[in-house]
This record gives structure tokens, sequence and C-alpha cells, in this order.
């Protein structure tokens, strides 16, 4: 039977006990972790978010009837237990905060019984995801979530303390909007009051935060719920957090200095770890061309290197027939693999198919200079010692080539140097390597569409010298747009605003919107607009990835309370699921039947 607290309280959490209260009396609450009967002495750990904490049951200190109901506690029953602290009586347990103390018991009450829980609560659990995020409402017992979720609020609380200290102010945005289908899918809402029409739940709180720059509010931020109905991996879900921000009067390097400062405050308090500022630059061209992805993890090399100009007077018909078609040759030089069994180059070669090459050659070095190559009988000595040199190729080395259009040739060396590295385990978790990657093109072109696409979105300005190229070479303009990366993540990103009317016609037009349909889905902005707006620029970075960077997660499913899985919906709850007829006929909502 569950008895009530009644009549008691708690004087501290399990490892708020420590030394000092030796000899006190103390009221503790929590849960049992595991109970050891040894024959008249039953010793249990007792568990709070704060730790573990060892208690002591004999009949001559609690009595016949609290030491009858020690002898049936189990695996998670909720208990408050009243007790003398003591110095323990066996071994020091070093692993425990509260390992050199123990509480002997003088009464128990008994607040909650448990059943045998699906799976041991316990750190690193080894129980499949599926079955913990079913019952996660248990798995959210186990101290390295409960650590994570710990973090989480620590970096909100003083995220929103430095931004007040800086002038921010904390305005929170609507979350049902006009849809504004650029970009990602969004999550329609019906609207029962107008039928047939819907509202969104917003991507990111982009407009408002500008509207509110419009608004003079000067400096803005929010901690802020943003949804994309869009396919699910690691470090993504339909509902995360961000840390969303905007600023009036401003450039770019006003941004990234406050950003550069809350990033160092955060670190240190979280992490420990001393961030040197300011944080390294790097342009979006120099970052494909040396790691073939416009997010490098700095914390190792193995850079890729253009030999185009070396190979391109040679045979063989791979490299030949990529530069003819506009492409370039590139590879990256593997240190001292030149060992790699063939099996593994094998899989190597597939790997990169998987991200569109289709094929990869390599030369591997021997100790004594020479070399086995896939491609080498394709090309004349002078100009495989060429490559070799170029590639900076040592005896003991495995050099890997892709050739085909660059973008192909990026996805394939920045993915195959990622590879490579977490098979050499060059990826540390504690090691911290920040970078900003700047001047991103302004725009893309898309196949599907046949037309160029924002990259960021529509409100980005353009930098000012790239202005000319607009109308002419579109693709060549770059964007006053920045990202910060932190080991191969994009942690957040931002960008300078366009507040002048006239480049936002053109820009516009350039993505291929009417001025009827620019004045659909955005009207109210650009209504906005005529009234006086300030220079401005934001940023907002993904607070799920932080805090997963932070801590050393391997998913944002760890630093996320009630996370969804790869198809968007929730194990614990069954969400989404059906709903009742009526809901949907008030809705004006008729559902087809799937033909079977």
């Amino acid at each position: 039977m569950a008895e009530s607290m009644a009549g008691l309280k708690r004087t501290h959490r399990c490892t708020e006990v420590t030394a000092a209260q030796i000899g006190e009396n103390v009221t503790i609450m929590g849960w049992v972790q595991k109970s050891r009967n040894k024959g008249g002495i039953i010793f249990v750990d007792l568990r709070d978010r704060s730790g573990i904490l060892q208690l002591i049951f004999e009949e001559s200190d609690c009595g016949a009837e609290s030491f009858a109901k020690a002898e049936r506690l189990r695996s998670e029953f909720v208990v408050a237990v009243e007790g003398r602290v003591e110095a323990r009586s066996g071994a020091v347990n070093e692993n425990l905060a509260t390992g050199a103390i123990e509480v002997r018991a003088k009464s128990l009450r008994i607040l909650a019984e448990s059943e045998t829980p699906p799976f041991p609560i316990e750190e690193k659990s080894k129980t499949k995801e599926e079955l913990r995020l079913e019952y996660r409402f248990l798995d959210l017992r186990r101290p390295d979530i409960q650590r994570n979720l710990i973090t989480r609020s620590r970096v909100a609380t003083l995220t929103r303390a430095f931004l007040a200290e800086e002038g921010f102010l904390e305005i929170e945005t609507p979350t049902l909007i006009k849809s504004t289908p650029e970009g990602a899918r969004d999550y329609l809402v019906p609207s029962r009051v107008h039928p047939g029409s819907f509202y969104a739940l917003p991507q990111s709180p982009q407009l408002f935060k500008q509207l509110l720059m419009v608004s003079g509010y000067d400096r803005y931020f929010q901690l802020a719920r943003c949804y994309r109905d869009e396919d699910l991996r690691a470090d993504r879900q339909p509902e995360f957090t961000q840390i969303d921000m905007e600023l009036s009067f401003v450039d770019v390097d006003d941004v990234l200095d406050v950003n550069e400062r809350l990033l160092q405050k955060l670190f240190k308090e979280i992490c420990g770890y001393d961030l040197q500022l300011p944080i390294q630059r790097m342009t979006w061209r120099e970052a494909m061309d040396r790691f073939g992805s416009d997010k490098p993890d700095l914390r190792f090399g193995m850079e890729l290197k253009n030999v185009s100009e070396v190979v391109k007077d040679c045979e063989f018909v791979v490299f030949k027939g990529a530069l003819e078609n506009g492409g370039s040759v590139r590879g990256i030089n593997a240190e001292g693999q030149g060992h790699m069994p063939r099996k593994k180059i094998d899989a190597l070669v597939e790997y990169a198919k998987g991200f569109g090459a289709k094929g990869l050659a390599y030369t591997a070095i021997n100790e004594d200079g020479t070399y086995k190559s896939s491609f080498a009988k394709f090309m004349k000595e002078e100009e495989m010692a060429a490559l070799i040199a170029a590639m900076d190729g040592k005896p003991g080395d495995l050099l890997l080539f892709a050739a085909d259009k660059d973008k192909v040739v990026f996805d394939v060396l920045g993915n195959l140097r990622l590879e490579l590295a977490r098979q050499l385990e060059l990826l540390k978790k504690d090691e911290f390597k920040f970078l900003w990657v700047t001047e991103f093109p302004l725009l893309e072109y898309s196949e599907e569409d046949n037309r160029f696409v924002a990259m960021h979105h529509p409100f980005t300005m353009p930098m000012e010298e790239d202005l000319q190229y607009l109308d002419s070479d579109p693709g060549r303009v770059r964007a006053k747009a920045y990202d910060i990366v932190l080991n191969g993540v994009e942690m957040g990103g931002g960008s300078v605003r366009i507040h002048q009317a006239d480049i936002q016609s053109r820009m516009f037009e350039v993505l291929g919107f009417t001025p009827e349909r620019a004045q659909e889905q955005f009207g109210f902005l650009l209504k906005a607009f005529k009234y006086g707006v300030p220079p401005h620029a934001g940023l907002a970075y993904g607070l799920d990835r932080m805090i997963m960077l932070m801590v050393g997660a391997d998913s944002i499913r760890d630093v996320i309370a009630f996370p969804k899985v790869k198809d968007a919906s929730c194990l614990m709850t069954e969400a989404p699921a059906p709903v009742d007829k009526k809901q949907l006929e008030e809705l004006g909502i008729q559902l087809e039947e799937e033909e079977q």
C-alpha cells in the first residue's frame, strides 16, 4: 500500500548530503536503484536527479515495522526515509559523490510501489532505443539522460542572462502563422472558424523577428519552437528549439562578435572549455575547395587537393571525361593507410557510390616507394610521379581520387574524408573546433524546379559588390550569410537581411516570383517595409544540436525530453493518431478511403 508523506518534509536531495552533515538527522526521498538484504542488515541505493546515496536498515535502529517494509523494497519503489548521516562503515566508494557517507534509517515510508521495469534504469543503456522510447518516462530516469536535460536547462538560463545583459528583449512570436511554401514543408493546421483555410506551424520566426526590427525593438531573442515536415536524420526532428535572435543597425561583424562571446561563456560554464576569440573564419568557397563541405570538421587534416591541372593531358578516360564535362579531379591523402587491404578499399568505393560517385580511383604507395594503383596503367610514369607529388604522397600513404562535376566530387570526398576519420578514430568528442563559414552563394540552381532558389531564404542581403551580377549572372552572387560550425556540425546560421525595397523586389524577380505572388505570400512584410526599415541581421542556433555537441551525445534524441523517431511518430503516446469523425466534420475535412 502506498503511504502519504504527510508530516514529512524533504531536507536534502541525495547528493546534497555530505560529510559535513555527519551526526545530523536528514529526510530524503527518491527511487530505489537497488536493494541488498544481507540478513539482518539491508543496504539500499536511493536515487534522485542529483545522484545516489546509500541507506542502511537495521531493525534495532528503524524498528520492526520499517524493517519489514525495507525487506519488501524493489527497484523503482518511491520512498521517504528519515535517518542519521554516518561515515561509511565499509570501503569508501570513489565512484559516487556520496561514497564516503551513508544514512542509517530510523523510519521508512513507501510512497509508491513499482512493477518490474522493462529494462534496467542505468547509464549507457544497452536496451534497444525503440523500447526505451516507448517507455520514455522510465528512460528519462537514467542518470546520463537526466544530466543532458539538466545541461540543456542550464544553457537556456545562461543564454537568457547573457542576452539580457547585451540589451536583447525576449519576445514570443506566434506559432499559428501563414504558410509560405519556400523551403521545407510546413505542418498545416486546419481552421474550424475559416473552413478550407489553414495555419502553418513556423519553420522559424523569420518574418516576425524582422517585423520586430521594423517596429523598433532593436534587439530580440527567443527560445523558439520550430516545426519542419521533412525526412529525419540523427540530428533532425520534426519539432525542435532554436536560440533565435535579430539585431538592428548592425553588419556581419557585430552579429559575429556578440555570438562569439555568447559561445565563449556557454562552453566555459558548461564544458570548462576556454574558447579563444576571434573564432576562425573561412569563406564558403574555401571550405568547399579544402574540405568538400560547407560545414567542415577541423579536428583532422586530410584536405582535398585539386589535381585537375596535373592530369589535364593524361589519357585516363575517367579523369579526361570529367574535365571535358566542366568538372574536376580532386583527391585526399589518407596518410599512413597505404597498407589498407583491398577489401577495405572496395568498401570505401561502395561508400563513395552512395554519394553519387561512379567509382573511386586510388593509389597505395608501398614503403619502398613503389605503388599499387587502379589506374596507373593508363598514365605515363612521369604523370603518376607528378600526381603523387601534387598529393604530397609519401611511402605508406593511400591516395583516393574522385572525378566528376564539382558538386559530386565535393559530396563524395567530403563524406569519404569523414568516413576515414571515423574508421581511424580521429574524432574526439572532447575536442571543440569552431569555425565561421561566410560568403555563401546567395542562390543555388534547382534542377527540379528549373530555376534559382534562395540558399538561405529570400530576405538575405547580397554582398554589395556582387549586386551588379544579380540579373546577369545570379549564380555568381555571394550572400552576407554566415554559419557557425562546430566539429563538422552546422550549429547555427544567419545573415544580414535586405532592408531596401528595390533590392527585395529584384530578389523576388530572380527567384521567379511575380509581383502578385510576392504580394500574396509576403504582402504584410512588404507593406511594413514601406514605413522605415533599419538595417538588420540575425542568427539562430539549433539548441538541440548545441547540447548534443556539448555533452558528446550521438543523437539529438538523447538531449530532448520526448523525441520523435525516424518516421516522425512518438512511440510513447502513439502520435500521430486518427481522430473522431466529428472533429473532422467540424473542420470540414473528409478523408479519402485508401483502396486496398
